[in-house]
C-alpha cells in the first residue's frame, strides 16, 4: 500500500561532507537500535511513514523543508548500513538519478548472495510497478528522479521515491509499504501529505475503475480502430480540467504503442502499465478516449490532504501541535535511552529537539 506523499521545496546542491559523514553514523546507530528493540519490520513500517521519515531527517540535522532531505537521508542510510546489511538482514537499493536505474541489478546481486525468501523477480516487479504508478498512472506533474527500494531477508519491502516539478519548484515524496499491497492500481494511498494540490490524472482512484477497464479493452483492440476513434476526439471540445493538450499526443506514436499492446494482450490495467513503452501519454490518450467516446472518465482529483507533522513555530502551516511534538520526542528519547550509547552525535540530536521545543 502506498502510505504517503510529502511535498517539499525543490532545492539543489548536496550536504557538506562534514555533515554527511555524521549523518551516516547517526542514521546507522538509530537504525540498529530500532531493529534491536522493535525488529526489522517495524523499521520498514517507520520508513514508510512520511511524518516519521521527515522527523528522522530533521533529527539527523538536515534542513527540515528541503527536497534534499529525501535523497540525503536515503543515501546516508545506504552508506551507513552497507557494512552491517548482511548481519542484520536489511538491504537498500537504488538512489538518485542514474543510481535509481540500477535498482533491479542491485536486487539481483543481493538475492544471489543472500538467502532471500522471495524470488528476486517479485521484488524487481514491486520496485518497477511502484515507480510506474507514481510516474504514469498518477500524473501529478512530478517527474521521478529518486527511487530507493529497501527490503529484508523475508522479502518485505518499502519504497521511498521522489519526483520534481520544475514549474512550481517543488518536490513530492512517495512512500510505499509492501506488506499492505493488495492492489497496485486501486486506491493504493493510505495517507498523502503535501502543501498544495495539483491538476492530475489519477488512474488509481476508485472513481477511475471503469476507465481502467475500458483503457485495458482499448489496448487489446485492433490499433486502426482505436486511432480512428482517437481522431474523432480532436473535433470535440475538451474539459478544461484535462492537464494535457490533445496536440501533445501524436497519433502515429500512439499507433506504435497500440500495436505493441495489441500483441501483448494485457488482461488488466496493471498488466497494461507493466508493458515497456506504455508511458504517461499512452495512458492519457486511452483515458481521453474512455471518457469522451465511452463515457467512462478517470478521476482528476489530486489524492492529497493538507497536513504536516508538527506545524511551525511561526504558525505556518499551523501552530505547533504540542501533543504530537511531545510524542515524537518521547519516541526518540526512548530510542536513544534504549541504545545506552553516549556518543555525542546522539546526545546533540536529542538536545536539538528539546531546545526547539
Amino acid at each position: 500500500m502506498k502510505t504517503g506523499i510529502t511535498n517539499l521545496p525543490l532545492h539543489y546542491g548536496k550536504a557538506p561532507s562534514w555533515l554527511f559523514s555524521r549523518m551516516k553514523r547517526l542514521a546507522s546507530e538509530i537504525t540498529l537500535v530500532i531493529i534491536d528493540q522493535y525488529g526489522i519490520e517495524e523499521f520498514l513500517n517507520r520508513l514508510s511513514d512520511p511524518f516519521w521519515f521527515q522527523a528522522f531527517g530533521c533529527t539527523l540535522g538536515f534542513d527540515w523543508h528541503s527536497s534534499g532531505l529525501t535523497t540525503t537521508v536515503c543515501g546516508a542510510l545506504k552508506e551507513g548500513l552497507k557494512d552491517v546489511s548482511k548481519e542484520i538482514g536489511l538491504f537498500i537499493c537504488g538512489g538518485k538519478g542514474a543510481t535509481s536505474r540500477k535498482t533491479p541489478l542491485e536486487i539481483e546481486e543481493i538475492s544471489s548472495k543472500r538467502r532471500i525468501k522471495v524470488h528476486p523477480e517479485k521484488l524487481i516487479y514491486s520496485s518497477k510497478m511502484s515507480a510506474k504508478i507514481d510516474s504514469t498512472a498518477l500524473q501529478d506533474g512530478y517527474q521521478l528522479y529518486h527511487h530507493c527500494f529497501i527490503f529484508n531477508q523475508e522479502g518485505n519491502w518499502t519504497v521511498i521515491q521522489q519526483g520534481m516539478n520544475t514549474s512550481n519548484r517543488m518536490a513530492r515524496r512517495y512512500h510505499w509499504l509492501g506488506k499492505e499491497v493488495e492492489d497496485f492500481v486501486c486506491e493504493p494511498h493510505k495517507a498523502i501529505c503535501c502543501d498544495r494540490k495539483e491538476e492530475v490524472i489519477n488512474m488509481v482512484a476508485r472513481k477511475s475503475e471503469d476507465c481502467r477497464k475500458v483503457s485495458t479493452i482499448l489496448a487489446n483492440e485492433e490499433p486502426k480502430r482505436v486511432i480512428d476513434e482517437y481522431k474523432k476526439i480532436k473535433q470535440l471540445n475538451l474539459s478544461p480540467r484535462h492537464t494535457v493538450s490533445i496536440n501533445d499526443i501524436k497519433s502515429q506514436n500512439l499507433r506504435k504503442i497500440l500495436e505493441l499492446t495489441y500483441e501483448k494482450r494485457p488482461n488488466n490495467f496493471e498488466a497494461l502499465l507493466g508493458i515497456k513503452g506504455v508511458g504517461p501519454k499512452t495512458i492519457r490518450a486511452l483515458s481521453l478516449i474512455s471518457e469522451l467516446i465511452y463515457g467512462k472518465p478517470a478521476s482528476f482529483e489530486d489524492p492529497v490532504r493538507f497536513s504536516f507533522a508538527h506545524g511551525g513555530k511561526d504558525g505556518h502551516p499551523y501552530p505547533v501541535n504540542r501533543s504530537q511534538y511531545d510524542l515524537s520526542i518521547q519516541i526518540l528519547k526512548e530510542v536513544v535511552n534504549l541504545a545506552k550509547i553516549g556518543r555525542t552525535e546522539k546526545l546533540k540530536a536529542l538536545r536539538r529537539l528539546n531546545d526547539n521545543f
